[in-house]
């Protein structure tokens, strides 16, 4: 993959853990929230791996936000 691609997959994986913590929220509890597993939570954060879109959607809905605001802002 392109680097740009992989920067903003890591920019997407802060955005959820900076989200998860304003809100006090465990990986675990994230998970049990949006009906995922918790390696789903951990590998988006670090972004390891690839992140579904069906599973974005249902991050973005236990976090109350909109699922574009997990996406990097355009510069």
């Amino acid at each position: 993959l392109p680097d740009w691609v992989l920067r903003q997959r890591q920019q997407v994986g802060h955005r959820i853990r900076t989200l998860r913590r304003d809100r006090s929220l465990s990986q675990l509890k994230l998970a049990e929230l949006a009906g995922v597993e918790r390696k789903a939570i951990y590998r988006a954060e670090l972004a390891t791996h690839s992140t579904g879109i069906d599973h974005l959607l249902m991050i973005a809905r236990a976090l109350d936000v909109q699922p574009g605001d997990l996406l990097p802002k355009e510069e």
